[in-house]
Formats: C-alpha cells, sequence, structure tokens
C-alpha cells in the first residue's frame, strides 16, 4: 500500500475499534513492572515470572495462531509471543489488525525460546495507542537529515544511536554540575530577559515589554549577572542555561544554545586553565570510560597535559607573519592585502592579528590546546597583561580545529572598563551591530568592588559533539532552529 492507503487503513482500523467500544485512547494507565533491558539483564531473576511490558511494536510477525512481535520501550527492545490459546480466540483476532508503530500493553511471564530468545510469554494484549502514521520503511528508517531534524520524534523511534546521543547529553550535563558542585560552586539563574544584551560579541533577538513599555532582548551571555554576584559576596557561582543570538546557522551554530559560564574570585586564566583541562578530562572519563576519544578522523587525548600556545605565535607558525614586528594598524592592514584576509574599515590591529587567526592557524589546533592572550581590541571585559597593554589574559579552548571554551582574568577596573565600554560604542556606531553596549549597572557594580576573578564561558552543544562524536550541532539537539516547510 502506498502511504496515503495506509493512512486510511489504519483509520478504519481505529473507528472499527471505537465503534465496538474499545477506544484505545481511552487508556489513562498501565501497569508496567518490568523494561526490556531489566529482563535481558537478570533473565534468571524474571525466569517464569508475570511482568508487565508496555511500548511501540516495532515488528510483527504472525503465523497463524501464534506471533511474534518485537515491542520497543525506553531501554530498548524485547519480543513478546502471543498465542491464539493463551489470550483467547476474539483478542488473538483483534490482535491481529495491531499495525507497526501501536503502542501496546503485555501482560505474561517471561521466557526463553528454543532460539535462546529472551520473550514475554503473552496472557494478554492491550491496545494503548494506536499509530495514524506509519513509521519509515523498516529496512532504510529515517535518514534524510532534514526529516529526522525536522520530526526528532520519529528519529528517536527508529535510530538507537540517537536516543543513546541524548541519554549522554543528560548524563554529561549531569557530570559536570557534580564536578562543580565538588568544587564549591553555586548554581544560580540569573535573567533570560535584559534591557542590555551584554557579555558577548552577538547580534542579539529584539522583543517588547508592554506593561513597561520598552524595548528588551534575549540574553547573548550569562557573564555580567553573574559578575555582580562575584562583586555580592558569593566567590564561586556558575549558571547552565539557554543563551540567545541572532546569527546564522550552520553545523557549529544555532541560535538558541546551551552555555556553560562560571566566575570565581581570586583567580585568573591560569586557573581557569586547570580547571577548564580537569573538567574536560573527568566528565570524558565519567561518560566514555577513557580520555581518549575519536572525533572524525581524529584520535584526541583528553588525558595528556593540554597545549599552550598564545595567539602570535600560532600565526607566526601557521601564517608565517610575526605581528610582534608589527607595530601600527597601516602595517597590519598591508600584511592582510598581501595575505588575502579580508578586514573591515573599524577593525584594529588586534582584530587582524585575530583574523589571520581564524584564517590560518584555528583549523590546525586537533589536540586540546590554550591560545592565549588575545588582542584587547576583542577583549572588552578582560584583564590587560602587565607589561603588554595591547594584550589581555584571555585564553580560547581549541580542540579538533573548533572553539570549546573563552576564559579570562576578568577586569575588574572600573575606570578601563568604561573606557572600554565606550570603544565598543563607537564600535557600533561605525557599524559593528555585535560589539557590547554599556552597561551603566554593572559599572556601578564594580566600582563597588570585584575581587580578582577568573570566569569562563564552555558552549555545552559543542562539548556534547566532541563527546558523542557528533558532526553537527543539530545531532545533539532535539528540536533545533528550522525554517517551517512552507
Amino acid at each position: 500500500m502506498d502511504e496515503h492507503e495506509q493512512l486510511r487503513v489504519r483509520r478504519e482500523k481505529l473507528e472499527a475499534l471505537q465503534t465496538a467500544g474499545l477506544d484505545p485512547f481511552t487508556h489513562v494507565k498501565y501497569s508496567v513492572t518490568a523494561h526490556s533491558a531489566e529482563i535481558h539483564d537478570n533473565f534468571e531473576k524474571y525466569e517464569g515470572k508475570p511482568v508487565g511490558i508496555a511500548g511501540r511494536i516495532m515488528t510483527k510477525r504472525v503465523m497463524g495462531k501464534a506471533s511474534f512481535i518485537d515491542i520497543q520501550d525506553r531501554d530498548g527492545r524485547i519480543q513478546s509471543y502471543v498465542a491464539r490459546d493463551a489470550i483467547g480466540e476474539e483478542d488473538y483476532s483483534r490482535f491481529k489488525q495491531f499495525d507497526i508503530g501501536d503502542i501496546v500493553g503485555v501482560q505474561g511471564t517471561v521466557f526463553r525460546t528454543q532460539k535462546g530468545e529472551d520473550s514475554v510469554k503473552a496472557t494478554e494484549v492491550t491496545l494503548l495507542a494506536k499509530a495514524l502514521q506509519p513509521l519509515p520503511e523498516k529496512f532504510h528508517g529515517l535518514r534524510d537529515t532534514d526529516a529526522r531534524y525536522r520530526q526528532r520524534y520519529v528519529d528517536l523511534i527508529v535510530n538507537p544511536e540517537v536516543k543513546e546521543t541524548f541519554i549522554k547529553r543528560t548524563q554529561i550535563i549531569k557530570e559536570i554540575r557534580a564536578f562543580l558542585d565538588n568544587r564549591g560552586y553555586l548554581e544560580v539563574d540569573t535573567p533570560v530577559l535584559q534591557t542590555i544584551p551584554s557579555g558577548a560579541a552577538a547580534r542579539p533577538f529584539e522583543t517588547f515589554h508592554n506593561t513597561l513599555d520598552m524595548q528588551m532582548y534575549l540574553r547573548i551571555a550569562l557573564e555580567l549577572p553573574l559578575k555582580r554576584l562575584i562583586v555580592g559576596g558569593l566567590e564561586r557561582v556558575y549558571e547552565l542555561s539557554k543563551v540567545f543570538r541572532n546569527e546564522g546557522i550552520s553545523i557549529r551554530h544555532n541560535p538558541e544554545f546551551v552555555m556553560l559560564e562560571l566566575y570565581e574570585a581570586y583567580t585568573d586564566y591560569h586557573g581557569m586553565m586547570e580547571l577548564a583541562e580537569s573538567l574536560i578530562k573527568t566528565v570524558c572519563e565519567k561518560i566514555n570510560g577513557t580520555a581518549k576519544i575519536t572525533y572524525g578522523d581524529f584520535e584526541i587525548d583528553l588525558g595528556k597535559p593540554f597545549l599552550r600556545l598564545t595567539m602570535v605565535d600560532a600565526v607566526k607558525q601557521y601564517a608565517g607573519v610575526d605581528f610582534s614586528d608589527i607595530k601600527t594598524l597601516e602595517a597590519a592592514r598591508e600584511v592582510a592585502k598581501t595575505h588575502h584576509v579580508k578586514f573591515e574599515p573599524h577593525h584594529g590591529k588586534g582584530d587582524i592579528l585575530s583574523l589571520f587567526f581564524e584564517e590560518f592557524a584555528e583549523k590546525h589546533l586537533i589536540q586540546p590546546t590554550f591560545l592565549l592572550d588575545y588582542p584587547v581590541e576583542i577583549s572588552p571585559l578582560t584583564k590587560r597583561i602587565p607589561g603588554n597593554p595591547d594584550y589581555t589574559e584571555r585564553f580560547e579552548l581549541f580542540i579538533a580545529g573548533r572553539e570549546m571554551a573563552n576564559a579570562y582574568s576578568e577586569l575588574n577596573d572600573p575606570i578601563d572598563q568604561r573606557a572600554r565600554f565606550k570603544h565598543q560604542e563607537e564600535l557600533r556606531k561605525a557599524g559593528d551591530d555585535e560589539a557590547n553596549m554599556t552597561d551603566e549597572d554593572f559599572l556601578t557594580a564594580v566600582e563597588y568592588g570585584m575581587p580578582p576573578t577568573g570566569g569562563m564561558g564552555i558552549g555545552i552543544e559543542r562539548l556534547i559533539m566532541l563527546l558523542t562524536n557528533a558532526a553537527s550541532i543539530r545531532d545533539v539537539i532535539f528540536f533545533p532552529t528550522m525554517k517551517p516547510r512552507d
């Protein structure tokens, strides 16, 4: 039958059940006493014992007076043997009309078939929900990536490896929380709606509050509210929550994603490097049982000490350009033109250095590498390096050629911070709509005194991609942002 015919037949079956007073959608509760994995893992305990199982019919083999069905529950699949003599002729006749995808409950006893298959011998089979849509063809499953992302519910049903990825996602987040809690961090939550989008170079989503009659923004980062809490004396705080950036969509970017940001008083970016290295290694070992992973074509060892490389040295190594010898903006622009690196009129020398890194060096940082000492132009919330004011105490962690974390010694000088905000405002006027806005309340908070502080942000989906060997960020987000079909 074609799809339209299948839809028609399934609805006719439902109507027949409803006419007979057997509407499956009237069931509100079913006694489930065991799941598939429990039975498989503890067969001797369950053998010969009565159980109640429930799940979706994934295969069905009708053989006259007896049938076999595979039922898929939260843990996997288990077979059920359904015989006419065991459940009654009328119920068996009705059971034969069940379709692949229907959700059923089975009461019966656990046994093992002659072929060695753990099974449940049914004494009762109950239709709990009728599937009116057919599942994808069983031999091919749901392979079209666009359909998988749009219909994640079907993807989870027919592609078991997808469910495993999302189970790992939850476990990874759980282990991150445990790691930070054990280090004395306090988990907090801060507003999603903000009057000033701040803490990152990103374009925000705009909204409007009717009662207050004012424009507001979905947060692009968690940074400034968390640093206010450091001022308030909490000393170690973290938040693991959604942020929103009105930017492009790619295999690395989704407009809404989960960010971990943490701040610790009385440390600096060296302390954040130790924490990042320990956190990622610990979580990987907890989830995968080893610190060695495969990501795409790369074998990566998270157990070895992470490499450390300054941005200037990285560009010198991979582009052959030594920015320590470039003293003026004009010279930076000339070398950019020579190497075909495109820049904007408002870009400073530090911006051009960063563009060189992105063009020539980033893709080479496969093994875990802390890229250190970023230009001040692209680090408006970061402390300058003593004796080298053009650069800041900032690092980004790269693994498999991708940024995994961003951290710095937080700028706690309110006078310097105001000057940095002023420069950012000038960039906005020059056309950079990702530049920071001035946050007067944050400046006031820092004027009350913020202790020396280290802070870090980690994009959780990118870390999950790394630890599950996922090629696209959409593979680790249940419902990625997509344009509706016409």
